[in-house]
């Protein structure tokens, strides 16, 4: 038998082993387990599924991952205190409903199942975690996501309600591992203020571990009214990439709070003239905004247009890290409270300037207002090409600005609601 044969035999006998396998209830999802091959599909039956605590370890593969999903997506319903935790790799979940958790356990859907077993290349596809009614856990946080490991892909999800305290989702980062963790086309919808830190709709990373590169995407995700807290994104890693997102309507900013080289491009921040509606926060060395388009926002301080924050100086891991190389290229602001504010930072201990950025290329346009609110001292500042329209520009005698008004502004398009989240109905 040619080697040719031998491999189609073997592929073909694989996939025909491959099956999905009805799953009743939580015992059942427990005792199936035990028989599991590489491609094979659980199949949850509808209904409500309440207080189910489910923990699932499986080892599939890239070409045939194993499959948890409902079997009619978001008719398959877990309420009260229910939970999903995954380990092992290239597992798939797919149309699950988390409906008004008690999140008494801390995490709704959790990608490992202990400290030392995590879950790696896994994908959380068109599943919803949505609070209806607020509930109090005291001083106990939750959070609907959490993700360890490396390589997941979290597409099409519903995150919407979260009044607990603890951020929506978190990327937490281990030495030694790159995440390389994806979110892509998910809404992330209503999550009132939390009046303290911890309200974040996403965090990557913590303070503990912001010297680490995580390489995380966050592209086409719609971010509506997340107004937890001043950071809807709160980047405390390097190296990620933030593009394509819209904002509508959140009372914060995208903040790069602990980071390094990120890039944040091609997203829409829309205030609607909502008060303290922000746009880009930057805190590190060497990030990329560009090209990205915001409209009447509200924010301002450290919830502007743009703001540049002061840095303090050998700064600790929760502190301020000073503001190098920061290029700012492209960006379009239209009728915002303060464009772009250099030097923020309430504490005493941070009196680094912002330095060595460049500002190009930019159209910045706010009749009515001032537009930069600058400090005493910018070392190493260049200005090139910016088209600035305002009250007043700020700077007194500033190179590189262009007061005419173009005749074409570049306008990105906002993301519908129909372009992101689940496809399936139901959800108020």
């Amino acid at each position: 038998m040619s080697l040719r044969i031998s491999l189609f035999l073997l592929i073909t006998t694989s996939a025909l082993a491959a099956k999905d396998l009805p799953v009743a209830d939580p015992t059942a999802f427990r005792a199936v387990q035990k028989q599991l091959q590489p491609g094979d599909v659980l199949v949850l039956a509808e209904g409500l599924w309440a207080d189910s605590d489910l923990e699932f370890k499986a080892e599939g593969t890239k070409d045939q991952p194993i499959t948890v999903k409902a079997a009619v997506p978001g008719k398959t319903i877990f309420t009260g205190n229910s939970r999903l935790q995954i380990s092992g790799r290239h597992i798939v979940v797919e149309g699950l409903w988390f409906r008004d958790p008690g999140q008494t356990t801390g995490e709704v859907i959790e990608l490992r199942t202990d400290s030392d077993e995590l879950a790696y290349d896994c994908v959380v596809r068109n599943c919803a975690v949505t609070q209806a009614q607020p509930i109090d856990l005291g001083k106990k946080t939750a959070r609907f996501l959490s993700v360890y490991g490396t390589g997941h892909v979290i597409e099409r999800c519903h995150f919407e309600g979260k009044t607990t305290g603890g951020t929506t989702a978190v990327v937490w980062l281990q030495e030694g591992l790159e995440a390389k963790h994806v979110f892509r086309a998910n809404y992330f919808g209503q999550r009132q203020k939390l009046g303290k830190n911890g309200g974040e709709t996403i965090r990557i990373g913590d303070s503990e571990s912001a010297h680490l590169n995580a390489h995380c995407e966050v592209v086409g995700n719609l971010f509506y009214q997340c107004n937890g807290e001043g950071e809807i994104i709160s980047v405390k890693s390097n190296e990620n990439h933030f593009a394509g997102n819209t904002f509508l309507e959140c009372e914060g900013a995208l903040t790069l709070r602990h980071a390094h080289r990120c890039v944040v491009e091609k997203n829409v921040f829309i205030g609607n003239g909502k008060k303290m509606t922000g746009g880009v926060r930057i805190i590190g060395e060497d990030h990329v905004i560009k090209n990205n388009y915001l409209e009447n926002l509200k924010g301002e301080d450290y919830r502007s247009a743009f703001t540049f924050m002061k840095g303090i100086p050998n700064s600790p891991a929760n502190g301020y890290y000073e503001v190098k190389r920061v290029q700012l290229i492209g960006n379009t602001a239209i009728d915002c409270e303060e464009t772009l504010s250099i030097g923020e930072g309430s504490r005493k201990e941070a009196t680094l300037p912002p330095r060595d950025c460049m500002v190009k290329d930019n159209v910045f346009i706010s009749p009515k207002k001032q537009l930069v609110f600058p400090l005493s001292e910018m070392p190493g500042w260049t200005w090139e090409n910016n088209v600035m329209i305002g009250k007043s520009i700020g700077i007194e005698g500033l190179a590189g600005v262009v007061t005419a008004e173009p005749k074409d502004i570049a306008k990105l398009k906002p993301l519908a609601r129909t372009e992101v989240g689940v496809s399936w109905t139901g959800i108020p």
